[in-house]
């Protein structure tokens, strides 16, 4: 696919972050160009006690859909290795866990193999301790297995979705109260510039200005957006000049950095050119080029069970068997929940005794507390 098809496929994410209308048309857009049959953005916690979707291109059979909303999604051997997924980097169900194992899961035979699909290409949008937001593209028998193109092609659109998802989510936080454009930025907890094509602010919206008072990550210069860091400044006015020019440009150039204040806190700014498509309206309201997007950045925090996982290097298997073994108490029942066989949670069983040094069922609860505890410190973690 050729540069201007990816401007296209950029152009229309961000176009969905004005319009949620235009959300499954861009997704289609982006499943096309890494290959593959139906494709959604989805949130899940790192168990698979919750999962959402916010986003999808419609192309799932709405039965099979229903059936992982009801059932299979707590069947879903993927689930742990999707939450531990590193932000920004594509992978593959064949990362997670091994073919032939996957096969003999309940959610294989009678959710998976049922719709012909034979792989799934996920990357991770933005994580916390708690959940991960991912987009992901299943992959049927006429797609083909994942491999290093697709992988290539997920990693180029991966940045944009993520902005276009953080942008999106936070007009929709107040776009339902408020009907008047300036009302709506003016609502908005992150910070935001709209500036044109040389800098200039044109509008910033409330949190924008009290950002701009503190004076710490941005400040304005006869009229012109700057960070005070001068290495990223370079790279925002170059970004700004770029996004004058629409999607294209800004494609191969970075529309998000970071950027430091002076008491040491960094911030996050997405750039969205205001150029082409949906998003000229915006701009033309306001003589505006560009929409700049600030947030201090949020501390990675690991959950409990990546950290256990990362600390005795649990597959996401062996991990989910664990917390299994943890909460239903019996190999049996970890089987009934997991759609794997008995003979399945005693193999993962035997590895975790063997990873963690415990021989009982009992010291893997004491285990997982004591990694819970508000007190507890481990050298390496």
């Amino acid at each position: 696919m050729n540069n201007a098809s990816l401007s296209a496929i950029i152009g229309g994410l961000y176009d969905a972050a004005l319009e949620p209308a235009r959300w499954e048309a861009a997704l289609g857009l982006a499943r096309d160009f890494v290959g593959g049959t139906a494709a959604a953005i989805y949130s899940r916690d790192i168990l698979g006690a919750s999962f959402a979707v916010h986003h999808e291109d419609q192309r799932l059979d709405p039965h099979y859909k229903q059936l992982y909303f009801e059932k299979y999604h707590r069947l879903d051997p993927m689930t742990v290795g999707q939450a531990m997924s590193t932000v920004d980097n594509p992978f593959a169900s064949t990362d997670i866990i091994d073919p032939g194992e996957l096969s003999t899961t309940r959610i294989y035979q009678e959710w998976i193999r049922p719709q012909g699909f034979v792989d799934f290409i996920n990357i991770s949008l933005e994580k916390s301790a708690k959940a991960v937001i991912l987009f992901g593209i299943f992959r049927h028998q006429r797609d083909g297995m994942v491999d290093d193109d697709s992988r290539r092609r997920m990693a180029l659109i991966g940045p944009h979705l993520k902005r276009a998802a953080m942008i999106g989510t936070s007009f929709a936080d107040t776009t339902a109260e408020n009907a008047a454009l300036a009302d709506t930025l003016d609502g908005l907890s992150t910070a935001l510039f709209l500036v044109k094509g040389n800098g200039h602010i044109v509008h910033a919206n409330t949190s924008g200005h009290e950002m701009l008072a503190a004076a710490t990550a941005v400040s304005v210069v006869r009229g012109q957006l700057m960070s005070r860091d001068h290495a990223a400044n370079r790279v925002l006015q170059e970004a700004i000049a770029a996004a004058a020019d629409g999607d294209g440009a800004v494609g191969g150039r970075a529309a998000a950095l970071i950027l430091s204040s002076h008491d040491g806190q960094l911030h996050l700014a997405h750039l969205m050119p205001l150029t082409c498509g949906a998003r000229r309206e915006a701009g033309h309201a306001y003589g505006a080029a560009a929409a700049i997007f600030v947030r201090k950045v949020a501390v990675d925090i690991q959950s409990t069970p990546e950290v256990i996982a990362r600390h005795y290097r649990l597959t996401p298997s062996e991990l989910r068997v664990l917390f299994g073994i943890v909460e239903l108490g019996g190999v049996p029942e970890v089987a009934e929940t997991l759609g794997i066989s008995v003979a399945t949670v005693k193999t993962h069983l035997n590895r975790v005794f063997a990873k963690t040094g415990v021989a009982r069922q009992a010291d893997l609860v004491k285990l997982i507390a004591g990694f819970a505890g508000p007190l507890h410190s481990r050298a390496g973690l």
